[in-house]
């Protein structure tokens, strides 16, 4: 197991290492002057002795790239060319508001998924299993951005049910901390408490089912492709040989071999949850890193394009090494198979 966390993790670095590389790239390319594209402040605004300091000390690249890694890891990250905001603290606020509603989908398609992917092979070729398969395939077609779309017309506006958009209704006037609303609540402790979580999770409710529903749809279809293989294995049969019921077959023999393929996938379905995530929140105006970076990149707000970008991509490797990692951790045949043990 060390021997496979040593390349996971030298694998992390070095991929890691190229996101700077290109992230500090992007400086260059965007239009513009370079000092302005990376740390957002125009040279007007600061003396010209300054700003010719600046271009003297970093003639050279590999002199940029070395004050551009040390103001990285230091979280000085420059400001935003629209408001002045100092990018870090701005991303560090809503990288919470991502992250609770694209676990909150990722916990809502999972729960009912793997369920209904098991249900589906145990009646192979039936019904049920006809119909699970048709409303994952027409989940999986239909374009989230469409779909949202719809819910907000139907759902929100002619039934009324919930909010249009938004995170809680502003006349309670949570101070945002966290990002995270749910947690903003508890730690602001306001005067109706209760009425204020019932406000935030009516606005969660659209945003989070319809960004559940993609990765659902391809939970079941994993689940159940993964679970016909298993059930149709030698040791499957020896269990029912032995007298085990078909509960405890599923449960201790089926499901955790099953689930092992479905693990391998989670990687990639968790970087579509994640852009999914982005569109979502342009729909609803959810304040969290996706609509930050999309609203950037209409309006050439580089230093947030810059670190926009470096956070999202680390988020997605950081998640996939530790899915890899756990995955060979619970399942040591795969280590085996990676080195050619026996």
């Amino acid at each position: 197991m060390s021997r496979y966390l040593l390349r996971q993790l030298s694998l992390l670095l070095v991929t890691l290492w190229l996101l700077t590389l290109l992230a500090f790239g992007l400086g260059h390319w965007f239009s513009g002057d370079f000092i302005t594209n990376t740390s957002g402040i125009f040279p007007e605004d600061i003396r010209f002795a300054d700003v010719a300091e600046a271009r003297a000390a970093g003639a050279d690249v590999f002199s940029q790239y070395s004050a551009y890694l040390s103001h990285l890891f230091r979280g000085d990250w420059g400001v935003s060319l629209l408001d002045g905001e100092p990018v870090f603290e701005q991303i560090a606020l809503r990288f919470g508001a991502t992250l609770e509603i694209a676990l909150l989908a990722f916990i809502l398609a999972l729960l009912p998924g793997v369920p209904l992917g098991v249900i589906a092979a145990l009646y192979f070729r039936k019904t049920i299993d006809h119909t699970i398969l048709t409303l994952s395939l027409s989940g999986y077609s239909i374009p989230v951005f469409w779909f949202a779309q719809i819910a907000i017309l139907v759902i929100a506006i002619h039934w009324g049910l919930v909010p249009i958009s938004g995170q809680i209704n502003p006349l309670y006037e949570i101070t945002p901390r966290s990002g995270s609303i749910i947690l903003d609540i508890f730690l602001e402790q306001p005067e109706h408490m209760g009425a204020a979580l019932h406000s935030a999770f009516a606005h969660m409710v659209l945003p989070i089912c319809i960004l559940a529903i993609m990765p659902m749809m391809l939970i079941i279809r994993l689940m159940r492709n993964s679970m016909l293989d298993v059930l149709g294995q030698n040791f499957i049969t020896s269990g029912y040989a032995k007298g085990l019921s078909t509960a405890r077959v599923l449960w201790n023999h089926a499901l955790p071999n099953a689930m092992q393929q479905v693990m391998r996938q989670l990687g990639t379905l968790i970087s579509l949850l994640i852009t999914n995530t982005m569109i979502i929140e342009v729909i609803f105006s959810w304040p969290g890193l996706g609509s930050w970076l999309v609203r950037s990149i209409y309006e050439r707000d580089y230093p947030v394009i810059q670190g926009g970008l470096l956070v999202i991509s680390a988020l997605i490797l950081l998640i996939t090494i530790a899915l890899n990692i756990f995955h060979a951790w619970r399942y040591p045949q795969v280590r085996k198979d990676l080195y050619a043990a026996s």
